[in-house]
């Protein structure tokens, strides 16, 4: 307190260093959320399951705790040594890179399916679980729960809106939900009542959305959610798991589902093409557009890995993780110092 007291007196601050801001320059880092349930055995903790993290020379690397049921990854937008899994066990949070993790949230919060920061305010978080919606004020050190307006609760999929401060879309099991408050109060979106699976929003055009819904297929919208329509009608019936909106190119849009294999479409979701020949199955859970290899289209398939094609989909090419159950792609800044 001495020295400090010197210090101030003297005018001079001690300098704190502030948190590493991600490089614009560098490739985003490429995760994989995945179960290797082709090889499982009966064990309490699979060893080979959790996020993986693609290096430059294309192997999949184990990263992150050894936990069950790891659905996605989010890294904070401003300071990427904070990342946030969402997991059965509930929020597991690091503030070091991956180097250490602690669950930040209580026993009563588990089956966490997906986790968006705001973009307008990185502290705040939101996350959507099966027992209901989560925000968070402190980038993910604490919990609490956002349910106001809801008439169902469990959640796979979420939207944090890049164009509006505080507004959020939630995918539930019936239907759209929207808040314009933070989270603090949710409205039904006029929208199927049906399953959500996946919701995705472009970076190239915000007001254009895609949705995955079970039995109803997929679903565009061309403000930002205010209004929807059914979209490739070949699917109109399928139970997709998968949406992926290229960063690039807003016209060029992609789906997956079970024993729907992947479909692509290049305008705008008008017309769509089956992109499946050359996969190994057409159980699909995953697809997504990589922002490091413009129009490059990655697709997990049920345990017989990741694969990718440059040519949207008319030719495929291994990537790796075979025998993963897939549940989540994410491109994100790369943790300081890797």
């Amino acid at each position: 307190m001495k020295a400090l007291s010197l210090l101030l007196l003297a005018g001079v601050l001690p300098v704190v260093p502030s948190p590493a801001a991600p490089d614009p320059a560098a490739p985003p880092a490429f995760y994989a959320a995945v179960a290797m349930t082709k090889a499982q055995r009966n064990t309490s903790t699979p060893a080979d399951s959790g996020l993986y993290q693609r290096l430059a020379s294309g192997q999949w690397v184990h990263t992150g705790p050894r936990i069950l049921g790891v659905a996605s990854v989010a890294v904070h937008p401003a300071n990427p040594a904070v990342m946030l899994l969402a997991s059965a066990d509930g929020v597991v949070r690091s503030a070091d890179g991956g180097r250490t993790w602690r669950n930040t949230t209580t026993w009563e919060v588990a089956d966490v399916r997906a986790i968006a920061f705001d973009p307008a305010n990185p502290d705040r978080v939101y996350a959507v679980t099966a027992w209901g919606p989560l925000r968070s004020e402190d980038a993910g050190q604490s919990w609490q729960l956002a349910q106001r307006g809801l008439d169902r609760l469990y959640g796979a999929t979420l939207v944090a809106d890049r164009r509006q401060a505080g507004r959020v879309l939630i995918g539930l099991e019936q239907g759209l939900y929207v808040s314009t408050d933070a989270a603090l109060s949710w409205r039904r979106l006029d929208f199927p009542a049906v399953p959500v699976t996946r919701l995705v929003q472009s970076a190239a055009q915000p007001d254009l959305l895609l949705a995955a819904t079970t039995g109803r297929g997929a679903w565009v919208s061309r403000d930002a959610g205010g209004h929807w329509v059914a979209v490739d009608p070949a699917a109109a019936t399928a139970h997709l798991y998968a949406a992926a909106l290229d960063p690039h190119e807003p016209a060029l849009m992609a789906t997956g589902g079970w024993e729907t294999g992947v479909r692509v479409s290049a305008d705008a979701g008008r017309t769509w093409a089956d992109r499946s020949a050359g996969l190994p199955n057409r159980k699909v859970f995953v697809v997504a557009f990589d922002p490091g290899h413009p129009g490059r289209l990655w697709a997990s398939t049920f345990e017989e890995g990741s694969f990718y094609s440059d040519d949207r989909g008319r030719t495929w090419h291994d990537g790796g993780l075979d025998g993963a159950y897939g549940s989540d792609y994410v491109f994100a800044a790369p943790p300081p110092g890797r």
